[in-house]
C-alpha cells in the first residue's frame, strides 16, 4: 500500500470538488493536511472558511490528522501563511497539490481585464506564491512532491475560457522550470488534467458528468505526490475511470540544404514541418533544433 505516514501534504482549493478528495485520500493513507480553502462562489466571490473546516472534520471523525487554513493564495504573504501552517504545526513540507482556482468565463471579445486577472491571480499567481516558499523547505529537507493542475482548455483551448486557458498553461511552464531545478533536490513536479463533475463544471458537460465522478482522478494525482512516484516534468490527464499522458513535442521539422529559408521556401515545404512522424518531447527548452528526418 502507498503511504504517507509521517508526511504533510498542503492541498489547495481542498474544501469541495476535486481537492476535497485528494485530501481525504492523503489523509487515508496517513498523511497530515493542510486543507486551504478561501470558500469562495465559482468567481471568486464570498469567501468564507467554513468548507475546510468542513473536510478537516471529516479527516478527524476518520481518525486523521488536517488543519483547516483560509488564507487567500493570490498574494505572497497569503500563500507563505499556507505553508506556514505546514511547518509551524507539522514541522515540514513533502507535498503540495495546487488545485484552487476559479471562473471567469467570457468571450475573448468581452473579457475585460478585471476578468483576466481575477483567473490568472487566483490559478497562476497563486500557485507560485504557495509553491515559491514549499519549494524552499523541499530543498532544505532534499525531499518534495508538487502537482500543478491544467485542463483541456489550457492544452487545447476552449471557447469563452481564453483567461482561464492562458493561465492553465502557464501552470505547465510554472511545473516545467520547478522540475528541472528540483531534481537535484530530491523535488519532482508534475502537472494533472483532470476532467471532473464540479462546481466549476457544474452545467457544462450535460449527461457526461454522470460519468465524471471526482475520485476518479484522485488515484493518479496521490500516486503523483507519493514517495513511490519517481517521474517528473510531465502531463497526466484523468477523467471518468481513464489515465493518460499529454506533452508538448516538437516535429523534426525541416532544414533547407543551404541558405536561410524565404517565405516562399517556408510556404513549400510547410506539410513536411507539421509532419508529426518521429517527434521529440524534450526534457528541457532545446538549444539547437531537432535532426530532420
Amino acid at each position: 500500500m502507498i503511504s504517507f505516514a509521517d508526511q504533510v501534504a498542503v492541498v489547495t482549493g481542498a474544501g469541495r470538488g476535486l481537492g476535497r478528495t485528494y485530501a481525504l485520500e492523503l489523509a487515508n493513507r496517513g498523511a497530515k493536511v493542510v486543507v486551504n480553502d478561501v470558500g469562495a462562489a465559482t468567481d471568486g466571490s464570498d469567501t468564507g472558511s467554513t468548507p475546510a473546516r468542513e473536510v478537516v472534520a471529516q479527516i478527524e471523525a476518520a481518525g486523521g490528522t488536517a488543519i483547516a487554513n483560509s488564507e487567500s493564495i493570490a498574494t505572497p504573504d497569503g500563500g507563505a501563511a499556507v505553508v506556514d501552517a505546514a511547518l509551524n504545526n507539522f514541522g515540514r513540507v513533502d507535498v503540495v497539490i495546487n488545485n484552487a482556482g476559479i471562473l471567469r468565463d467570457k468571450t475573448f471579445a468581452k473579457m475585460s481585464v478585471a476578468d483576466f486577472d481575477a483567473v490568472a491571480d487566483v490559478h497562476l499567481r497563486g500557485a507560485f506564491c504557495v509553491s515559491r516558499p514549499a519549494f524552499a523547505a523541499m530543498k532544505e529537507q532534499g525531499y518534495g512532491r508538487m502537482v500543478f493542475t491544467t485542463s483541456a482548455a489550457g492544452l487545447f483551448g476552449n471557447f469563452g475560457q481564453a483567461n482561464y486557458g492562458a493561465a492553465k498553461m502557464g501552470l505547465v511552464g510554472l511545473s516545467s522550470g520547478i522540475a528541472i531545478e528540483g531534481a537535484r533536490y530530491g523535488i519532482t513536479s508534475n502537472v494533472i488534467a483532470p476532467l471532473a463533475r464540479t462546481r466549476l463544471t457544474d452545467g457544462l458537460l450535460g449527461e457526461a458528468g454522470d460519468s465524471l465522478d471526482p475520485r476518479l482522478v484522485t488515484p493518479m494525482v496521490v500516486y503523483l505526490a507519493s514517495r513511490e512516484c519517481t517521474l517528473t516534468h510531465e502531463i497526466y490527464a484523468a477523467g471518468a475511470g481513464w489515465y493518460g499522458r499529454a506533452f508538448v513535442g516538437l516535429t523534426p521539422g525541416w532544414l533547407p540544404d543551404s541558405g536561410p529559408a524565404s517565405v516562399e521556401d517556408i510556404a513549400d515545404h510547410i506539410e513536411h514541418i507539421r509532419r508529426e512522424d518521429g517527434y521529440l518531447v524534450p526534457l528541457e527548452a532545446p538549444m539547437l533544433p531537432p535532426q530532420p528526418v
